[in-house]
């Protein structure tokens, strides 16, 4: 059986949880299935790479404005005769912006084809919501967000399941009347993340001075991610702490952040493309940090309670889920100065001994777990409702679901 991956959210350098989704899956599918797998993301030129059962696509496209690193694909015939010539049992959308549609077509065209949708971001809320807000006031910020929610009703109904990544994302997906939807737990390489990858000479090698807590953050330097907020919280840490700050990733505030920080003991390391140094760099440091208010799952999150560290964040989004008590603190979002004093009191408690129990806490994810949820229970499904849906029409279908659904 063929299967398909297809999304705008990909880079070769910008990481991202969906990159290494994808990356997980592949590595999966080859080492479990019998299945081909075909994944095609955005490039800076078409191109086809075929190796054995897996199939990589990129599709020329431009870089999306202000993100130099992502690339945005219009070019929707392409990719519609790339799924035509491989004709994919199941056509997997990790994104919501074109290609769902571009998926749509081609399974109205090849009716047997089923479709999965990953609702990996509530992207009316996070993205429309939150831009439009900043650029035209919460009212009309409001406006757009509905706008964009019955954008992904109409959207998300053509797809045969839905899988989101947290039970109240699902809850809101319920709200706009798309029923046929799982929640995914996702996963980490926790053979890999372990705090017996800790270096006690990294921080001397970064150049970064003190004795005090090694603070780290992986992840985009952009506004969605609210990296700045972590710079601000730096700032407020007294001297006396001793504390220093790494900040992996790359990112459109990236030279801005590094300009602003010049004065302070943080080091800008880039994008890192070797995963054995990322697994190096985490277990090294001693407190994770993130301003990040829109997690939908946390997959950085796992990673460096794996890696045997504590977390300071803020109580929103998933990261309310990934951080319970005893494994970190949460405070308000865009509160630099409550970070601060948070970062404070999970060192003068004890980082060691939570992170300790945050790596214990992290053996329930595994890329395995998720992809064995995926394949044996999403899956099936979107196939037998895609079978359903072939022999009648998509209303009788969705109409025979529902009155299964109701029926218990």
């Amino acid at each position: 059986m063929v299967l398909c991956d297809l999304t705008q959210s990909w880079s070769p350098t910008g990481g991202g949880g969906v990159g290494t989704y994808m990356m997980a899956k592949r590595d999966y599918v080859l080492a479990h299935t019998p299945h081909t797998l075909l994944q095609i993301v955005p490039g800076p030129a078409d191109k086809l790479v075929v190796n054995g059962r897996h199939i990589w696509a990129e599709v020329g496209a431009n870089p999306v404005r202000n993100s130099p690193h992502y690339r945005f694909i219009l070019r929707t015939g392409v990719v519609r005769e790339l799924l035509a010539r491989y004709r994919p049992a199941i056509v997997e959308s990790l994104c919501p912006w074109v290609l769902p549609w571009t998926a749509i077509h081609h399974r109205r065209a090849f009716r047997e084809t089923a479709l999965v949708a990953g609702y990996s971001t509530d992207f009316p809320n996070a993205h429309v919501f939150r831009v439009a807000q900043k650029l035209f006031g919460t009212t009309i910020g409001r406006g757009f967000q509905w706008l964009s929610y019955g954008y992904a009703e109409v959207t998300y109904r053509e797809f045969d399941w839905v899988y989101t990544l947290s039970e109240d994302i699902r809850a809101v997906l319920a709200r706009r009347k798309i029923l046929r939807t799982s929640v995914l737990p996702l996963g980490a390489d926790i053979s890999q993340f372990h705090p017996a990858r800790r270096d006690p000479g990294y921080r001397a090698e970064l150049g970064l001075p003190g004795d005090g807590p090694l603070l780290i953050y992986a992840g985009r330097l952009d506004n969605e991610k609210r990296a700045q907020t972590v710079i601000d919280m730096f700032r407020h840490l007294p001297p006396a702490l001793g504390a220093a700050l790494v900040l992996i990733g790359d990112g459109q505030r990236r030279p801005d952040m590094m300009a602003a920080a010049a004065d302070l003991p943080i080091a800008f390391p880039g994008f890192i493309t070797d995963r054995a140094q990322i697994v190096r760099a985490l277990a090294s440091a001693d407190i994770y940090v993130s301003g990040m208010a829109d997690e939908t799952f946390g997959i950085s999150i796992v990673e460096a309670q794996a890696s045997g560290l504590p977390v300071v964040g803020v109580a929103s989004g998933a990261m309310i889920d990934r951080v319970p008590e005893g494994l970190g603190l949460l405070g308000p979002v865009d509160d630099a100065v409550a970070m601060a004093r948070n970062v404070e009191r999970v060192w003068a408690s004890g980082a060691r001994t939570m992170g300790a129990a945050a790596h214990v806490h992290a053996q329930q994810f595994s890329w395995d777990s998720s992809f064995e949820r995926l394949f044996g229970e999403i899956y099936p499904q979107a196939l037998a409702h895609a079978a359903l849906r072939a022999r009648t029409s998509r209303r009788a279908a969705d109409r025979a679901y529902a009155a299964a659904l109701a029926a218990g």
